[in-house]
């Protein structure tokens, strides 16, 4: 396993990050999902990979997720080797003040997360979305207390537009609070929005990427039109967050991993995740597994060194489309 910074933060974190949004009680809406016993592979194999950096949020499995990795990080590890990371912002329970940013919200939400986390603090606490009807100083100076409380160390930010972003870390700089250390953006080779503006915004103020969906539902790792995993065949309409936009030039995409795949004898996520690495903002993607395999093919392609021919004719096929911002 490679480690590296996040951004030009101090935080060291591992290469890959394991992506928690699989974890869960299994239901007819996520009939995909892991639960504890299910996912304790998953999480041994993390361990023994190296692979020290989490990823969920409270509302993966409506905090089941938590809970899960919570019991993992006590019963396969220890909390200090690893890096915690969680998400707000999407409605935990009904009432008015249910979803959001305000000041509220984060402190209520930080609060229950810790408590299904069972730790008293999370490495890395991420905005999920961005909020329009907050103001952003609101959100920023919450931010900056609950790390001043101790509760954080770290914060990030995840799917919004570039001028938002740059309007929180603008709005924290005026004011001296903590800034966001983190962007956590869809990015693949079948959704590459993010290098029109927000990958040049993140290098200029040094925040780095932690991709999510690396292999686009598992798109890219087979070839055009397989439909091999249960989330794969759910994906319209039981699985909107992991739903890209679809055109016809994606065939054509899919098919340059599967024949350098094929070429160098590897497995076509190992293509598809080493193309995702190979991006200078990129520090850690986050890899969804549910499967043995998935995190060996994650782990292989950081080995993976893609040609300037492979990059051509894996990037040439690509048609602008709308981001999945939501």
């Amino acid at each position: 396993m490679e480690y590296t910074r996040l951004g030009t933060s101090g935080l060291k974190v591992s290469r890959l990050a394991l992506g928690c949004m699989s974890f869960g009680v299994p239901s007819p809406i996520q009939p995909w999902t892991l639960d504890d016993q299910a996912a304790e592979p998953v999480f041994r194999q993390a361990v023994e990979l190296g692979i020290t950096f989490w990823d969920t949020a409270n509302i993966y499995g409506m905090g089941a997720s938590e809970e899960i990795v919570g019991r993992a990080l006590r019963k396969y590890t220890r909390r200090e080797d690893v890096v915690l990371a969680t998400k707000i912002f999407f409605p935990m329970r009904q009432g008015p003040s249910r979803p959001g940013l305000s000041r509220k919200a984060i402190l209520d939400q930080l609060d229950a997360s810790l408590d299904r986390l069972g730790t008293d603090h999370v490495d890395l606490y991420q905005i999920h979305r961005f909020d329009p009807d907050t103001p952003v100083e609101e959100t920023m100076e919450a931010l900056h207390d609950v790390i001043k409380a101790g509760k954080v160390r770290y914060i990030g930010a995840s799917s919004m537009w570039a001028w938002q972003f740059a309007k929180m870390q603008h709005a924290a700089e005026l004011n001296g609070w903590t800034k966001f250390v983190s962007m956590q953006d869809q990015y693949s080779l079948l959704q590459r929005e993010e290098e029109r503006e927000m990958f040049g915004l993140l290098a200029d103020l040094g925040v780095g990427s932690l991709p999510w969906s690396p292999l686009c539902a598992g798109l890219l790792a087979r070839p055009w039109g397989e439909r091999g995993t249960t989330r794969a065949g759910t994906i319209q309409p039981t699985d909107p967050y992991g739903r890209p936009l679809f055109l016809d030039s994606d065939a054509g995409i899919v098919g340059a991993v599967e024949r350098i795949a094929g070429e160098r004898g590897v497995p076509m996520a190992q293509i598809a995740t080493a193309w995702v690495l190979k991006n200078p903002v990129v520090t850690a993607p986050l890899v969804g597994a549910t499967k043995p395999n998935h995190l060996v093919d994650a782990v292989a392609a950081l080995e993976i060194q893609l040609t300037d021919e492979e990059i051509t004719s894996l990037e040439s096929p690509y048609t602008p489309r709308l981001p999945t911002h939501f």
